[in-house]
């Protein structure tokens, strides 16, 4: 890491001193490729507050290259996912675990929540618009049909601009504009998932575990396909992922009432080793974090008999 800090370090001397545009471009691209490549080391991290502390200084410096290098896709992918799990992790999972304490508190962390949500959807679809100008518009008047152009190699981008976009929708339940944008990240995700159903390691399917009861025309077997949703999904990624389980227990157990399907859920989160898979350290102790914190409040999310 020191060595990746300190060739960015003299890369952004060489940026300072460039004179000519084209180089100073080239010699932009260079950082952004340089930070965008270290920026995955955060998944194997154990330290969750370490993180919380080092990523507003990371997600700043690449809007800051981003004004530079508007077109650079690297940067905007990497400002998106970044904005987005600093969103859930730190902001929204924070309001939920402060609500019982300050209603108000909680309000004013959502909001927040909000706004990096919609930020991390921007940017995500100014790297589309890179290759696909004016999808933006599309999406908004057609979104089937917008997102049918989209391939295998803008597959990242897509999901980091549907799963802001849905999340913001989800803590905008009062909007009835932001609601009516649900067909947009539904269309996104349907796509994402015709294009490689098993990327992210089940992250897309595990996305659907809680779009599948919120989606138009739902129907009374929604949490049924939900279910469906999360056993496929376990299939797919290994089951490496806490991450699942915890969105069973919240999407599917809760509506359904389901005590020992809660329990049992939660209890296969915090099972699995975080040690076992490095690269999904970090989303694992953050999930179980989570599913710890469910545990606790069960008796205020299933009634007794």
């Amino acid at each position: 890491m020191f060595f990746s800090c300190l060739r960015i370090t003299c890369l952004g001397a060489a940026i300072a001193l460039a004179g000519c545009r084209s180089v100073r471009n080239a010699a932009l691209d260079q950082v952004g490729d340089a930070l965008v490549g270290s920026s995955t080391a955060w998944a194997s991290d154990d330290d969750p507050e370490l993180i919380r502390e080092a990523a507003p200084f990371s997600l700043k410096l690449f809007e800051s290259l981003i004004a530079e290098r508007p077109t650079h896709v690297g940067l905007r992918t990497a400002a998106a996912s970044g904005f987005t799990q600093y969103a859930y992790a730190f902001v929204e999972q924070d309001a939920d675990y402060a609500e019982s304490e300050s209603f108000a508190r909680a309000e004013v962390l959502r909001e927040r929540a909000r706004r990096l949500y919609l930020r991390a959807r921007d940017h995500a679809l100014a790297g589309l618009e890179v290759e696909h100008a004016g999808l933006a518009a599309r999406l908004r008047a057609q979104p089937e049909q917008a997102v049918a152009g989209l391939e295998g190699e803008d597959l990242p981008l897509l999901y980091w601009c549907a799963a802001p976009w849905g999340a913001a929708i989800a803590l905008s339940k009062d909007d009835p504009e932001r609601i009516a944008e649900l067909p947009i990240v539904e269309a996104m995700f349907t796509r994402a998932l015709e294009l490689d159903e098993s990327w992210g390691d089940g992250a897309l399917l595990s996305a659907w575990i809680g779009l599948e009861s919120v989606r138009a025309g739902a129907g009374a077997d929604a949490l049924e396909r939900a279910e469906q949703r999360y056993r496929h999904a376990l299939q797919v990624s290994g089951g490496v992922q806490a991450a699942l389980h915890v969105a069973y227990a919240e999407k599917v157990c809760v509506q359904r009432q389901d005590s020992a399907g809660f329990r049992g859920a939660l209890a296969k989160a915090l099972e699995l080793d975080v040690e076992a898979h490095p690269e999904q350290r970090l989303a694992n102790v953050l999930a179980q974090r989570r599913a710890r914190w469910l545990l606790e409040r069960e008796p205020d999310l299933i009634l007794a008999p």
